[in-house]
């Protein structure tokens, strides 16, 4: 999940909004979530747990949500996480009796994902690839999913769409769970002093750290809500719902620029769920 409320990665020297060089970014943020795998999971593990399944900071759970389908039908698909992390909304899936395979591009997560394996005696099938190119046959899969995987970190988001077309079937299930593009609007304070606009929602200059010769750490990349539409439409689907998840009861859970504070007033993710014409 978005990460960029942060004071900045170790070795940046600048951070802000500006154009980066798009290879060298969707690089850096690969490099990036290999090395910082075991940093992160000791930061967010706990509130996302070895083997549960939630969409966002929220704290929206799939077990509520169901917005993948009911658990029989899943039972009876083929199902493919991209952006899987450690691959804790597939062992979900997984202790549940659902055929599923995770992916990342950084094996630092396919190594967490082991790790958790181990401790939790559900293993789960898993892959690294670049979402953008996935090593899957062509209508291979029922249900393709992600929350908050690749599309926030790529350029070229139609592309990772375009995959999901790809390799599912016709009518198959894409759903995916990204920063809510408003957002980008605001600072990354998740108490009411993050309440005020400071800087245009339609500036799709990504937000990157660079180091001392300007090469990019990490990057995101913005769209709007239209943006993400288009894209789907573009890849051949059909937008069936589009998911504002409100702040949970009971979460306390702060995550960078998301809190119960500021989330009891403004969105923060966006769940766009679709489906293959």
């Amino acid at each position: 999940m978005s990460e960029h409320d942060r004071e900045g990665r170790q070795g940046a020297t600048r951070a802000g909004y500006e154009v980066v060089d798009p290879a060298a970014a969707a690089g850096a943020n690969a490099r990036w979530w290999s090395e910082e795998a075991a940093d992160y999971l000791g930061e967010h593990g706990d509130f996302l747990g070895d083997a549960d399944f939630r969409w966002c900071p929220e704290g929206l759970r799939e077990s509520e949500a169901a917005l993948l389908g009911d658990l029989a039908s899943l039972r009876a698909s083929r199902v493919l996480e991209i952006g899987a992390g450690a691959a804790q909304c597939s062992r979900w899936l997984r202790s549940r009796g659902v055929e599923v395979t995770a992916s990342d591009v950084a094996p630092g997560m396919a190594r967490a994902a082991a790790e958790l394996d181990r401790r939790t005696g559900v293993p789960v099938p898993y892959v690294v690839a670049d979402a953008r190119a996935l090593p899957l046959r062509d209508g291979s899969v029922d249900v393709v999913f992600t929350a908050f995987g690749a599309i926030p970190f790529v350029p070229d988001a139609h592309r990772v769409h375009a995959e999901a077309a790809r390799v599912l079937r016709p009518g198959g299930r894409w759903v995916c769970a990204v920063v809510h593009p408003m957002r980008w609007a605001f600072p990354d304070d998740p108490t009411s002093a993050g309440l005020t606009v400071v800087r245009p929602y339609f500036d799709r200059t990504p937000y990157a750290e660079l180091d001392a010769s300007g090469r990019p750490l990490y990057a995101e990349f913005h769209r709007t809500v239209g943006d993400h539409v288009r894209d789907l439409v573009a890849a051949g689907f059909t937008v069936v719902d589009l998911v504002e998840p409100e702040w949970q009861p009971g979460n306390t859970h702060v995550w960078g620029g998301w809190g119960p504070e500021r989330g009891a007033l403004l969105p923060g993710t966006m769940i766009l769920v679709a489906e293959l014409r």
